[in-house]
This record gives C-alpha cells, sequence and structure tokens, in this order.
C-alpha cells in the first residue's frame, strides 16, 4: 500500500489531492487525463468517496476539469487579473496572454432605465451598446456587455468596434479616471454556457462597472466571467475609512440621520465625492 505524501494524522484525501497536484506540476500538461479512480483507491487504499473529495477539490481550485463521459483533465491555467481601471486586453498582456475579442453585437438603441442610470442620462438616451466574447489564448474567459452615450463619442462605432473602448475614448479626450465596480457570484445562463464553452461547472463571476472621466460617467459595462478560468488579484492595506458608506437609518418624514440631513452621495454603492480614487 503506497502513502505518498501522505504525514501522520493527515487526512486520507489531502495525501490523494497531493500526489494528483504534484502530477500536475511535475508531469502532466494542460488536457492530459489524470489517473482513473480505481487506480488511485488501490495505491492509496482508500474510498473511491475519498479519491472522489480529492479531484474534486481539485476542480473546484481549477487545476483539474471534468468532461462529461470522458474522464478527468488538466484544466488550463487561470488568468489572475488584478483589479485596476484597465481593459481585459491590456490585464491579459500584463500577464502574457494573448487577448482576443469576437463581436457578438453592437447597434446605438435608447437606454433603458438601469442603464440610464448608470450614466446618468435620461430614459432613452441614445447609447452605444457592445458585446463581446473576449479570450485569453484562444480560451473563451468572459461575455462583455458595453454602453457608451452617443452623445460623447457619435463616431465610435463608425469603423466597427475598435480594439479598445478605452483607447478610443481616450482619443477623443474622454480620459476614464476612476470607476466604481460591483462583483458578484451567479450561475451562468444557457447563452453564457455556449458562448464560454463551459462543461460541468456553472459558476461564473459577475461585475458592473461605471466607468468615470472626471465627474462624468462616460461607459457602463457588464460582464459574466468564467469561474474555473478565472480570478481576481486584490491588493491590501491596512484598514481605513470605507469608501461605500453603510445603509443609514433615517428619521422617518425627515430623511434625516442624527439631524443630518442625507446626501445623494452617500446613497449605498456609489463613491462619495472627495473620496480616494
Amino acid at each position: 500500500m503506497v502513502r505518498d505524501g501522505a504525514r501522520p494524522g493527515e487526512h486520507k484525501y489531502l495525501a490523494v489531492r497531493a500526489y494528483l497536484a504534484d502530477l500536475v506540476t511535475t508531469e502532466l500538461a494542460v488536457g492530459d487525463a489524470i489517473p482513473s479512480e480505481r487506480s488511485l483507491t488501490e495505491k492509496f487504499g482508500v474510498s473511491r468517496m475519498t479519491v472522489r473529495q480529492a479531484i474534486d477539490a481539485l476542480v473546484t481550485e481549477g487545476v483539474l476539469e471534468r468532461a462529461q463521459g470522458r474522464g478527468t483533465f488538466v484544466a488550463p491555467p487561470r488568468a489572475d487579473f488584478e483589479m485596476r481601471l484597465t481593459t481585459f486586453g491590456e490585464e491579459a498582456r500584463r500577464r502574457g496572454l494573448v487577448p482576443g475579442a469576437t463581436v457578438l453585437r453592437r447597434e446605438q438603441l435608447p437606454a433603458p432605465a438601469v442603464v440610464a442610470e448608470a450614466l446618468d442620462r435620461e430614459v432613452g438616451t441614445p447609447v452605444h451598446h457592445v458585446v463581446r466574447l473576449r479570450t485569453a489564448d484562444g480560451n473563451p474567459m468572459s461575455v462583455e456587455e458595453s454602453w457608451i452615450p452617443v452623445d460623447l463619442a457619435p463616431d465610435l462605432l463608425s469603423g466597427g468596434v475598435p480594439d479598445s473602448i478605452y483607447a478610443a475614448l481616450r482619443e477623443r479626450g474622454l480620459d476614464p479616471t476612476w470607476g466604481e465596480e460591483v462583483i458578484t457570484a451567479a450561475d451562468a445562463t444557457p447563452e453564457e454556457l455556449e458562448a464560454l464553452q463551459m462543461q460541468g461547472s456553472r459558476a461564473v463571476m459577475r461585475t458592473a462597472r461605471r466607468t468615470f472621466g472626471g465627474d462624468a460617467a462616460v461607459m457602463y459595462s457588464r460582464a459574466c466571467y468564467r469561474g474555473d478560468r478565472y480570478s481576481v488579484f486584490v491588493p491590501l492595506r491596512e484598514a481605513r475609512p470605507t469608501l461605500v458608506p453603510r445603509t443609514r437609518s433615517a428619521d422617518p418624514g425627515t430623511g434625516t440621520d442624527a439631524g443630518r440631513p442625507v446626501q445623494p452621495s452617500e446613497r449605498p454603492g456609489r463613491i462619495p465625492e472627495g473620496s480616494p480614487r
């Protein structure tokens, strides 16, 4: 009975997990199949449930991926992006990946309520609408949807969708200088599963970003990222006053908090004027 990687008191599934992780690092390449569950149960003298627990852990971490009816294989490495006011393409290139984009839709339409509010415009204001499938080294990574007010850049899409919308805005004197982004976890829709070529996992990360040039909102965007191929790097520092105020209890009928009017800039989800950006 082999106990590769096991230490006294170590949970059995951790030994299997460590063995598989070492195989991925030293012997297997992306797309290679891992040893069968039966061979692993015999090698480690454990139950098939224990083996599956170890494999499940590596699948969750994005190290392995399952293909229904075929087996379990080494997954492509996750793209680790830092939270900064940059484009998908800029972040991909910074990490040595080749970014790509397929335009799924481009049009001009009246801004729906959610978009109009995000862009500080009236409902129905004309906006450019672009939907793109973003890739890194040819692997589908995200579906990205963007809205830009037509009055800010009337000719933005006249020659097709720019490789970088941020760069196109800069060329028109609309430098993106700061933004607000909300990140949530969700399940992919059937359309997203198909576009992102996801099999097995349905987990995605959704973002909603408002991009500003000075005090003006220049773009609103939403994106759906593959949870098995995408992670976010967030630098941390010592605790400081939060940028987003907590919801305050207003005095009914007065709209005040402890005798002070609640300012519009203090609404949850908005960065107060004067805060660090």
